[in-house]
């Protein structure tokens, strides 16, 4: 049985109605415990981790050695970290483009676990890079969250003259494109089409699950799409809006921990949403703020790169990352971003988010034009 807020595979005979109505009313009451359990503040939480300093090793030759916009991070079975960034750029501020960078400013980056860069691709495969994992066969995924065919006054088209973005790519360890899902430069909300993707997870049985619907976007899509190993669509879940089971901008998706639950930033309703792999709700967590990035870890340690409403704050608000538990929601730790956010012109911190097996924690910033890395010291 597949039930989510907005679509079921039952049929339309009473006792499957009133099956569905009693779900759905589990799932609501299940919601609104959740939400009067009471949580400490993000202040009131411990933060056991030091901030690693001049990690990692940004060669000078690469932008004079800084970093422009930074959207994900992801750590591979061996340990090296690879990032996905806006190829150094940082214009448009929030959304910066990789259009016209050339070869010199590649998006793909993977360094060994002491912070040296060991190799670099992806230049002229994207416009707007947003959504990153690795598999467990050490393939790369990467989405595309361009809907514009000139972006700056430059055409978006990549070497064969199509319009970069509306994709998923998947990638070999040295940047050979092995797959596509949707449709180059083609908007949608169907099967074979995306609106604006915003990231992309891969289940031990190697189906894909793609979040798509970054705002704004042209087709009002707000859904998890699911496709099997070999990129056959599969199902399709969620809808624009609030309540159990719809979502509104899904900005990160993960899938892991014990249960291989489906995590979801839900990050314009200002929480986490579970699933099962049908897409069967099974919570909604309001208690880690607004959700821009989820990683969960096999022992169940989920962390979330998020903003809270903070009216004593600069720009009236918090943000950290938020360790807690991936089961049971529980709280456990808060590390609060460094940067000044007065010297922020746009974006959010820890737009991404990684953990290794050490325990060491990455976060990718788009709005501070940083990689941090933390290890912990208690």
């Amino acid at each position: 049985m597949k039930t989510t807020g907005i679509r079921s595979t039952w049929g339309t005979s009473s006792v499957a109605r009133s099956a569905v109505t009693l779900v759905a009313l589990f799932a609501s009451l299940a919601t609104a415990a959740a939400q009067q359990t009471q949580y400490p503040l993000p202040a009131e939480l411990p933060n056991p981790y030091r901030l690693v300093d001049h990690w990692p090793a940004l060669p000078p030759e690469m932008n004079g050695g800084r970093w422009g916009e930074v959207i994900r991070v992801h750590v591979d079975a061996k340990g090296n970290v690879w990032v996905f960034h806006r190829c150094f750029n940082v214009v448009p501020a929030g959304s910066a483009t990789c259009v016209g960078r050339g070869a010199a400013n590649p998006p793909i980056l993977e360094f060994n676990p002491a912070g040296k860069l060991l190799r670099s691709f992806g230049a002229g495969l994207f416009a707007y890079p947003h959504g990153f994992t690795v598999d467990t066969d050490g393939s790369l995924w990467a989405t595309d969250v361009n809907d514009q065919p000139t972006i700056l006054g430059m055409s978006a088209t990549n070497s064969a003259g199509v319009v970069m973005g509306q994709e998923v790519l998947k990638l070999s360890p040295d940047g050979k494109v092995l797959m596509t899902l949707g449709t180059p430069g083609v908007g949608g909300a169907g099967p074979n089409a995306f609106d604006r993707p915003t990231g992309v997870a891969i289940s031990a049985t190697g189906d894909i699950f793609v979040a798509d619907g970054h705002a704004p976007n042209q087709h009002n899509a707000a859904r998890i799409v699911k496709f099997s190993r070999d990129g056959r669509f599969v199902t399709a879940w969620g809808r624009r809006g609030s309540a159990p089971g719809e979502l509104d901008e899904p900005h990160d998706i993960f899938i892991g921990g014990s249960r291989g639950w489906v995590y979801v930033a839900d990050r314009r309703n200002r929480r986490i949403q579970v699933f099962d792999q049908d897409g069967g709700f099974i919570a909604a967590w309001t208690q880690f703020g607004q959700p821009s990035a989820v990683f969960v870890g096999s022992d169940d340690t989920m962390y979330v790169g998020a903003s809270f409403q903070d009216a004593a704050r600069k720009k009236g608000e918090l943000r950290g990352i938020v360790v807690g538990h991936a089961i049971t929601g529980a709280l456990s730790a808060f590390i609060p971003d460094p940067t000044d956010l007065d010297s922020v012109v746009a974006g959010t911190s820890a737009s991404g988010i990684a953990a290794d097996a050490m325990g060491s924690v990455f976060a990718a910033d788009v709005g501070a034009h940083k990689l941090r890395k933390y290890v912990k010291i208690r």
